[in-house]
């Protein structure tokens, strides 16, 4: 009865319950917080994952100049219908790179955390060009003017430089042979050795339809065709379609 006393106070003295709700939240907070300061990384490495190449990374700032991230997420919630419809569910380590990350479930249309080789490039530059030709129903606008404008080669080592400086592990060869290798890897006709070594799993070749042109179509379709493929989701597919039943 007594508590029940107390309690009545507490609810009835407006200044007392916000000290009281105060106090009850920084406990919350440090008992969740502190921890976090002993760990060296929050993150599980996992093989495969790399930063993007500086194809993919120009395409990644087209995506998001566009505004593509307003209706279209990457983040495939550990969810049966999700992992069903887009595939095994996001790691947070695919996502260490992103400055920002792409999740969400905001979705005007499909997730695209896993769309990396479902499609054609050409499938893709029409779509881009005309979404209504190949998605009936779509609602998307058409971005068929990315294939008149060309890629500014001058800009991307300085693109490279800045993810460095925030922690993405670019070393100093990568960035002084970023305009190469954002040209070799749209070029059907270049050596991608270095390209490959340099970015495994980078996917290459001529993606706008037009090898003697980079543009910002090669770009964004480059970035779109990587999505969801450098890691081997076959280690996880057991532990997901566990978590699931």
């Amino acid at each position: 009865m007594a508590f029940m006393d107390s309690h009545k106070k507490l609810e009835k003295n407006a200044s007392l319950l916000l000290v009281f709700s105060f106090v009850v939240v920084t406990i919350g907070g440090i008992v969740e917080i502190a921890p976090l300061f002993y760990l060296d990384n929050t993150i599980e490495e996992v093989d495969g994952v790399r930063p993007y190449s500086p194809l993919e990374l120009a395409g990644r700032d087209v995506y998001i100049r566009e505004g593509c991230y307003v209706c279209h997420s990457q983040m495939v919630r550990p969810f049966r219908d999700e992992v069903e419809r887009y595939g095994t569910y996001s790691l947070a380590a695919e996502s260490m790179y992103d400055r920002p990350f792409q999740w969400g479930s905001k979705r005007t249309g499909p997730d695209l955390a896993r769309v990396g080789g479902r499609y054609s490039n050409a499938w893709h530059v029409q779509h881009l060009i005309d979404p209504q030709s190949v998605v009936p129903e779509s609602i998307m606008p058409k971005y068929g003017f990315l294939l008149d404008r060309d890629l500014e080669p001058e800009m991307i080592a300085d693109n490279l430089k800045a993810n460095q400086m925030l922690g993405v592990p670019y070393c100093d060869e990568m960035i002084e042979l970023a305009a190469a290798d954002m040209a070799d890897q749209a070029d059907p006709n270049a050596d991608w050795e270095g390209v490959l070594t340099r970015y495994p799993k980078a996917v290459t070749g001529d993606f706008d339809g037009d090898p003697d042109r980079l543009t910002e179509m090669d770009a964004l379709v480059a970035y779109l065709q990587m999505l969801g493929t450098l890691v081997d989701f076959t280690t996880y597919r057991a532990d997901a379609e566990e978590n699931l039943r």
